[in-house]
């Protein structure tokens, strides 16, 4: 299966948001929208817990907080180990302006005011250039900088509590602390015993660990949005409950992280 196009949108118009969103759900094949803010700061955190491959970017963001520049900016000034393509759509028609984001890294600017924008020529765009994207991502990956195991770790961590609050694993239970690391755990291939091991590592004793994993499970698929869940977690549920084993809830994550 060809990959899709993981995007972060970072606009403050929500109408503008939904047209970008529909166009995007009309597209599934191409592109992933993994998250959407109107906040420069949450987008540069988006960046680094996630790895977009590309960001449709707003430079104005008077409803949300800082600027598109303020987030390129930062973007430059941070060591990570890919940057994702840039398309910044703007009202702004200043040269100097665009001059200063393609200082700061800039891919490509797209006028709002122009005859021919819209949502649908924002995602053509990317569609037409998602090889060259994809290319550029895999070879600056090639190149990026070693991570030592503690920064690695960590990375990993706020990955997997990113894909966990999308289908609403409470952050407040014990099962979201054991499966964050069960998933960890699994990324790197089949574990023996698993609700064992992680007991060893809390101190817990393996009956309550696989209870309190399963609890975190059961509680989000009977309270959580439904269309949520589906959009999110795709994998086959073989329970008649029509919830996810422990097991296949933890290798479906482990086995995502990995393709990654």
């Amino acid at each position: 299966m060809e990959k899709v196009l993981e995007l972060l949108l970072v606009e403050d118009d929500t109408a503008a948001c939904k047209e970008i969103v529909d166009v995007i759900d009309k597209n599934p094949d191409t592109f992933k929208l993994i998250g959407i803010t109107n906040n420069s700061l949450r987008a540069f955190q988006y960046v680094q817990e996630n790895y977009p491959d590309a960001v449709i970017l707003d430079l104005e963001l008077h409803h949300g907080g800082g600027d598109g520049l303020e987030f390129l900016k930062k973007l430059q000034e941070t060591k990570i180990p890919y940057t994702p393509f840039i398309l910044v759509t703007t009202n702004n028609i200043s040269t100097i302006t665009h001059t200063a984001a393609r200082e700061l890294g800039a891919d490509f600017i797209m006028t709002k005011n122009q005859e021919n924008y819209s949502a649908e020529s924002v995602l053509e765009f990317l569609k037409l250039t998602k090889s060259a994207i994809l290319n550029r991502k895999a070879s600056d990956k090639v190149s990026a900088y070693i991570e030592t195991p503690a920064q690695l770790a960590k990375r990993m961590q706020k990955r997997i509590w990113v894909e966990l609050n999308k289908v609403g694993i409470s952050p407040k239970s014990t099962g979201y602390r054991y499966l964050t690391d069960a998933i960890a755990m699994a990324v790197n291939g089949p574990v023996q015993h698993i609700c064992n091991e992680i007991g060893k590592m809390h101190n817990k004793s393996e009956s309550s660990v696989e209870r309190a994993m399963q609890n975190a499970i059961n509680r989000a698929w009977n309270t959580y949005d439904t269309n949520e869940l589906f959009k999110n977690y795709t994998a086959r549920i073989s329970s008649d409950r029509g919830v996810p084993t422990i097991t296949e809830f933890i290798y479906y994550y482990a086995q995502m992280l990995r393709n990654e």
